[in-house]
């Protein structure tokens, strides 16, 4: 499921006539409530990082949860750039792009990363929800549609209900249902967006298809690439890439830097025209301080590396490979993802928490999804793999996921 797919806040009770009800008070309420179905979020402090090793709470865990796909977050190139760009620049970009903000490691960032996705231009942003509420702001407007797919992250869903487009969400990966609310407002504005890969589900959207739909329906389809830059394509290029489509058939794509690329924040990458567009209308752009040059600096250097180091992506493919066929042998619930997204569906909240921590018993930190991430009766384990990993690594884990329960109070995987 996109993260946030149904996440939405529970509804208000409406205070009784001649009362006003106090926000935080209520906001304790609702956080009680989660607390009592086992939903409540909470932080964990990681103190040290080191390669998938993590160190909280003193303890030495190895982690299968990072987005850190091809492992470059600690790359030592990276830190280089870094370094030598605060000592240069500093580290505040000190205003706005607009303003004074925008540094040539900026402008060098956005010229690799057009060049990388086959693009015109491309538009930092500090981060990829902000990305997706300006873009979906600057491009959309009230009696619009917005067509989306019902497991699409949260801030594309974010993102059209903000502009006050009218937002129609089709069945998971339903290209003829996606038709239907297209041709539902046949006089209107629309746009298509989709995720590349879905976060919490790790599949791949059928892009070409969506392509195929929006050319007869002469909608404008947007994806969101966060998980698919740097893993998928002959280059590391995406998702859109893989499936051979460029900026006529995608005209508007997002991807974010804090992912494969091991980095910080996020772009938009398309026409002349749109960029020129967002530089006038994406109030999340406009009214944003710049992210630190040499954050810029540094996922320049991680684009790089991404696009030369084709071993990574071979090697995380080799680990996908492993992970599943041992898992099938074991008969584990896995849901059928080509992606370093590999989620192991429990069902019941309590189980996947219960699966958590008997996992981190083991020496392993994995992530318990529950709702409303993902919808009721669909909580999982949500493992990721890197190029950080080794073989012995995933056997480890496979080891460990032997041993979990099939019944009882930790419920059974369905």
């Amino acid at each position: 499921m996109g993260v946030g797919a149904v996440q939405r806040r529970e509804t208000a009770t409406p205070p009784a006539p001649g009362t006003r009800a106090g926000l935080i008070e209520r906001l304790a309420a609702q956080t009680a409530e989660r607390e009592h179905a086992s939903l409540r979020r909470r932080l964990r402090t990681i103190e040290h990082a080191e390669g998938p090793w993590l160190e909280s709470d003193g303890r030495r865990l190895l982690g299968f949860c990072s987005n850190d796909y091809l492992g470059l977050a600690q790359h030592p190139q990276l830190i280089a750039a870094l370094k030598r760009a605060a000592d240069d620049e500093g580290v505040g970009s000190g205003s706005a792009h607009l303003v004074c903000g925008h540094r040539r490691e900026h402008a060098q960032l956005e010229e690799a990363l057009a060049e990388w996705t086959g693009r015109e231009r491309a538009l930092l942003f500090s981060t990829g929800y902000m990305a997706n509420l300006g873009t979906m702001q600057a491009l959309l407007a009230r009696g619009d549609i917005c067509v989306q797919d019902k497991l699409n992250h949260a801030c594309l869903l974010d993102g059209a209900q903000l502009a006050g487009a009218e937002l129609k969400r089709y069945p998971h990966a339903d290209i003829e249902a996606a038709a239907r609310q297209l041709a539902s407002r046949p006089g209107a504005a629309a746009l298509l967006a989709s995720d590349g890969v879905f976060s919490m589900d790790g599949d791949v959207a059928p892009l070409a298809r969506l392509a195929a739909l929006c050319a007869r329906e002469n909608a404008t389809l947007m994806v969101d690439d966060a998980h698919g830059l740097g893993v998928l394509g002959a280059d590391g290029a995406g998702s859109v890439a893989a499936a051979s489509l460029g900026q006529r058939e995608v005209p508007v794509l997002m991807a974010t830097l804090g992912k494969a690329l091991g980095c910080s924040g996020a772009f938009v990458a398309g026409s002349a025209a749109l960029i020129d567009g967002l530089l006038q209308f994406a109030r999340p752009y406009i009214y944003t301080t710049a992210m630190p040059p040499a954050l810029a600096a540094a996922a320049c250097t991680a684009v790089e590396l991404a696009r030369r180091d084709g071993w990574r992506r071979d090697k995380l493919q080799a680990l996908i490979a492993r992970f599943r066929a041992d898992a099938a042998q074991l008969g584990l619930p896995l849901l059928d993802s080509p992606s370093a997204i590999q989620p192991l569906l429990l069902g019941d909240a309590q189980a996947a928490l219960n699966a958590a921590q008997a996992l981190e018993r083991h020496g392993l930190l994995v992530t318990a999804i529950r709702p409303p991430t993902v919808p009721q009766g669909q909580a999982r384990l949500r493992i990721t793999l890197s190029a950080a990993h080794e073989d012995e690594h995933v056997d480890r884990l496979l080891d460990a996921l032997a041993t979990l329960p099939r019944g009882g109070s930790a419920g059974r995987p369905v």
